[in-house]
């Protein structure tokens, strides 16, 4: 399959330390031509690194867009500015990738999908988290263990203090709904509804322990899976005192159990253990992930370039309306909490 020529919009942190790294690790798939960022020193440093010429390095995302050259951009900016560059791209005939969250708020969520399913121009979100080696691993046995009626997530770890993304900006005064919750929990959202489905209610409470996070940075809560009997909890947050990092997510069926362990993200593990019940109990069956060294945004941006290669957007399976969805359990949360843990009803597109 043939290079597609990329224009990256938004050269910070993120751009630099995770995609550049995958484009460059697979030139038979993607060549990064371009760049813009509204701080101009920074993409001339990401150019630098990408191998762009000086001439590509543009003074405004209207002539980055406009080069013919870009068969399609990446967009890493902070979540108020998704909707207009998916629409600029849109109307340019460009397809987009965008960062996580979704949006800002739920009105622009709600008026991206609107955008994007308006239009053959494919448009994907960056929520890595969709394409982990352990979701395609527990969806092998999950039929194995009868119907789903209950789960127990937990992601929850120590603060740390030297976080080069919480030194940015946006991120300590959070305009994005959530904040933190919303930044680093829609990956935790992707990961729970690949696996369990989408999320109908919630009853949550939410608080903020640290002052850098800038918003509550901890949800505690209780979940009913639309169009399921199965119900669950679900707690996220990384802003505690010393403590061990944990990440799994544990689904109980009527037949038996499935645990994904990503404490270890170089080294998953999914354990699976069958049977109606104790008396009839198979031997714990362990299975360890061979995850790519990307956590899955290799996956995401192979996905877009089929999608876009194709011209067929069908293809994209991070799309903005399962992304729409992850937000609207963010925005759940929060409006829970504010009423003192009142059951809530998750938006729907």
């Amino acid at each position: 399959m043939s290079p597609l020529n990329i224009g990256v919009v938004g050269t910070g942190i993120f751009a630099r330390d995770g995609h550049l790294p995958v484009f460059q690790d697979h030139p038979d798939q993607f060549k990064v031509v371009a760049a813009f960022n509204k701080t101009k020193a920074k993409a001339e440093s990401f150019a630098e690194a990408a191998g762009i010429p000086s001439n590509k390095v543009y003074d405004s995302m209207d002539a980055l867009i406009e080069d013919p050259e870009v068969d399609y951009v990446d967009a890493l900016l902070p979540a108020q500015f998704n909707l207009e560059i998916v629409k600029k791209c849109i109307a340019a005939g460009k397809p987009v990738q965008i960062e996580k969250p979704i949006a800002a708020n739920m009105e622009q969520a709600r008026a991206l999908v609107n955008a994007t399913e308006a239009t053959d121009i494919p448009v994907a979100i960056s929520e890595n988290w969709s394409f982990l080696d352990a979701i395609t691993v527990a969806k092998q046995h999950l039929p194995r263990i009868g119907e789903v009626v209950g789960f127990q997530h937990n992601s929850t770890g120590p603060f740390v203090t030297h976080n080069k993304y919480m030194t940015t900006s946006w991120r300590q005064h959070p305009e994005h709904i959530g904040g933190f919750l919303s930044d680093g929990g829609v990956h935790q959202l992707a990961l729970l509804t690949a696996l369990v489905g989408e999320i109908e209610s919630i009853s949550a409470l939410t608080s903020q322990v640290r002052e850098a996070s800038g918003a509550d940075d901890i949800v505690f809560s209780t979940i009913k899976i639309r169009d399921s009997k199965c119900i669950g909890s679900f707690s996220y947050g990384s802003a505690f005192g010393a403590t061990d990092k944990w990440i799994y997510l544990k689904i109980y069926g009527d037949n038996g159990s499935i645990m994904i362990e990503l404490n270890n993200k170089a080294a998953p593990v999914v354990r699976v253990r069958v049977g109606s019940d104790a008396e009839h109990a198979g031997e714990e069956e362990v299975y360890n992930v061979a995850e790519e060294k990307s956590f899955g945004i290799y996956h995401e941006f192979d996905n877009f370039h089929h999608a876009v290669a194709r011209k067929d957007k069908s293809l994209i399976i991070s799309t903005p309306r399962a992304a729409f969805h992850h937000l609207a359990c963010v925005a759940a949360f929060i409006k829970s909490s504010e009423n003192h843990g009142d059951h809530v009803e998750v938006e729907q597109y």
